[in-house]
């Protein structure tokens, strides 16, 4: 077991000199350490965002109203402002046509490749297209496409029109997509008729016109074939559906070469809306602003990833996932960005370790999952001789996943991030500046007042406690959809602490500002008054090669110890023996505390997760304690709903394995 805070990396004089948030601070006149840089970013909000304006030179108008007026949740940003975040992204596009801006991969080996050029030049078409459609300021687009340059096109098309945006992946059923879409009513869909996974074909053509039938407002649909090469000859006529939608090709929306323009927005005009994961009620329709993602993820890609005008960015995601969104933004520091389509794992668990390989990528993101997977294979990555960092996000990464990574990888930094959809960003991550530890994310990200609250509200440091923000961020959501007096964003962070944002998470903060994060707070496991994150029992538990996956429920109410519950899927053709079941109970009494001994082990043919990877902690605590299947979760946000029969109570006896006194 490897121990937590276990030095691993750090970094040379040379990455410390030439790390661009080093460059950022002596243009401050701010030299020095980085928790003292980040003291000052959340100790002088306005100068520190305003300073992130003015260094990269945003494209808009900055106005003369205040850099931050209010109080959370109601925080206006750089009033009197405009700009557009389609102009920040495509700014180079004049001055440097030829420069590498897209690079996209399917799971087959397809590859296409845009410059920035080419790139502007579809934004123009596009945007000429959506414009004939109807389409202009504050209208939404919305789209049901996977991870391929059409996504991109239309996205910045729709942002170049002060038009607003929001994706979901085509692995996602109708009814989800549909409790999503309903909520905003979409003038235009763009959805593809089909995607390949894991080797296989998926025909969704029957999907979208369900989709489109349950959307009342739309006045066109545009039809992207799967896998179509941009420009290829392909019409269809009117309503070629027949649901009463018309029906446009991707060829017929692109078919005229339109100016490209990008209409000036307020700092807080709806860029996006992108949703909570669904799985339990309808999905929140949360909305970011042009300014606060300009800013934010200029900001975060810059000074935490490092990138810039010379890298290859890649981050393993769909257009469901928050990181789509963060991926698209590489285009604001000039960097390449790779598009991927398909399964991480086909035909073989290293595949994105090739595709990094073969694109000379300089920074690869992808889930911790992934991380894991790819340590129990064994796996040894190379050619990635110009890989600088590797960044993880989604769950927490245990201490071996980190060690992992140092052993497989040992020049490349490794960013583990949390941070959210809320704010689609990090709040905190990895720095060039500072060394990685075992298990420790190493900084509280610049602008980001990070707390750990006791529960009494009072701060903390070493010992764990509810991650808030006790200062606003610019990518806070400007509002929710269809939330007028505000009351649905409102308790949905600052209900636990009036003024102060509760994200939802366990955190500890070191004295050195170094962070641990364990899990949802809502998922966390309290025996006999000892709280603990479940990312701390899987690191016990997923160690086993044995076992593929886990999920750990405690049963338990306020005022009442519930029973501790272990669910296990096996690896194939291993059995859950008496043998596994004694050395899972040991290591979890040394490893954690007699207390988080289960008190039954049970095997289940898979773990639910939803489309966007994560374990279903909540609902299943639910389901176990009387809540029906269909009223605990959303079957079409789930990535595996088939599962969920297995943990209705009563439903397994044979695999079910009691450690006995715990």
């Amino acid at each position: 077991m490897v121990e937590e805070g276990a030095p691993l990396w750090e970094p040379s004089p040379e990455i410390v000199r030439n790390a661009k948030v080093t460059r950022y601070a002596e243009w401050l006149g701010r030299a020095g350490d980085y928790e003292s840089l980040w003291q000052w970013s959340v100790d002088a909000p306005e100068e520190f965002w305003t300073s992130i304006w003015d260094y990269f030179g945003v494209v808009g108008e900055r106005g003369d109203g205040p850099v931050m007026s209010g109080e959370m949740p109601g925080t206006e940003w750089f009033a009197g402002s405009t700009l557009n975040y389609a102009a920040n992204a495509l700014r180079r596009a004049a001055s440097d046509p030829g420069r590498l801006a897209v690079i996209s991969r399917d799971e087959a080996g397809g590859r296409r490749t845009l410059t920035l050029g080419e790139l502007a030049e579809e934004v123009a078409r596009v945007r000429a297209g959506l414009a004939a459609l109807g389409v202009g300021r504050g209208d939404r687009v919305a789209a049901y496409v996977p991870n391929v340059p059409e996504a991109l096109v239309a996205f910045l098309a729709t942002a170049s029109l002060g038009a607003v945006w929001s994706s979901c992946s085509p692995d996602f059923g109708a009814p989800s997509v549909i409790d999503r879409f309903t909520q905003i009513e979409p003038k235009v869909l763009v959805a593809v008729d089909g995607y390949d996974y894991n080797g296989k074909h998926f025909d969704r053509s029957e999907v979208v016109r369900d989709i489109a039938a349950k959307l009342p407002t739309l006045v066109a649909r545009v039809r992207v074939p799967a896998r179509e090469t941009t420009g290829a000859p392909e019409t269809r006529d009117a309503d070629a559906a027949g649901d009463g939608v018309r029906t446009v090709s991707w060829a017929e929306v692109r078919a005229v070469a339109g100016p490209l323009a990008f209409e000036p927005v307020p700092f807080g005009h709806p860029l996006w809306i992108v949703y909570s994961s669904g799985t339990t009620g309808l999905p929140k329709p949360i909305v970011h602003g042009h300014g606060g993602v300009v800013l934010e993820h200029l900001k975060a890609l810059s000074f935490h990833q490092d990138l810039g005008e010379d890298d290859v960015f890649f981050w393993y995601t769909t257009t469901g996932w928050m990181m789509w969104n963060y991926l698209v933004g590489g285009l604001l520091v000039g960097s390449a960005v790779v598009l991927h389509d398909g399964a991480a794992t086909y035909p073989e668990t290293g595949a994105l370790w090739r595709l990094a390989a073969e694109e000379g990528v300089t920074y690869f993101g992808t889930g911790a999952p992934y991380v894991i997977a790819s340590m129990k294979a064994g796996l040894e990555p190379s050619g990635l001789d110009r890989l600088r960092g590797l960044g993880s996000t989604g769950s927490p990464l245990p201490p071996e996943g980190f060690a992992w990574v140092h052993d497989a990888l040992p020049e490349v930094q490794l960013g583990s991030f949390s941070g959210g959809t809320d704010v689609c960003t990090g709040f905190v991550g990895a720095v060039p500046l500072l060394p990685v530890r075992a298990g420790v994310i190493p900084c509280r990200c610049l602008g980001a007042r990070v707390e750990s609250f006791d529960p009494s509200g009072t701060p903390v440091v070493g010992e764990v406690g509810e991650l808030v923000l006790t200062l606003p961020m610019p990518s806070m959501p400007v509002m929710f959809w269809n939330d007028p007096d505000g009351s649905r964003y409102r308790d949905s962070y600052f209900s636990e602490y009036p003024g102060v944002w509760r994200h939802g998470d366990w955190i500890k903060i070191l004295p050195d500002g170094g962070c641990v994060i364990y899990g949802r707070s809502d998922s966390t496991l309290n025996r006999g008054g000892v709280r603990m994150g479940t990312s701390e029992f899987y690191r016990v538990v997923e160690r086993f090669e044995e076992i593929t996956d886990s999920l750990v429920i405690d049963t338990g109410r306020l005022g009442e110890e519930g029973r501790l519950l272990l669910y296990v899927t096996m690896a194939e053709k291993t059995p859950l023996d008496d043998d596994l079941v004694a050395r899972l109970r040991r290591e979890l009494r040394e490893g954690l505390s007699p207390r988080h001994v289960p008190n039954e082990i049970i095997e289940v043919p898979g773990i639910p997760r939803t489309l966007s990877g994560k374990k279903l902690e909540v609902p299943i605590r639910k389901i176990l304690l009387g809540v029906a299947p269909e009223k605990a979760a959303n079957l079409d946000a789930m990535a595996n709903p088939e599962v969920l029969s297995h943990f209705v109570p009563g439903a397994v006896a044979p695999e079910v394995r009691s450690p006995g006194g715990a």
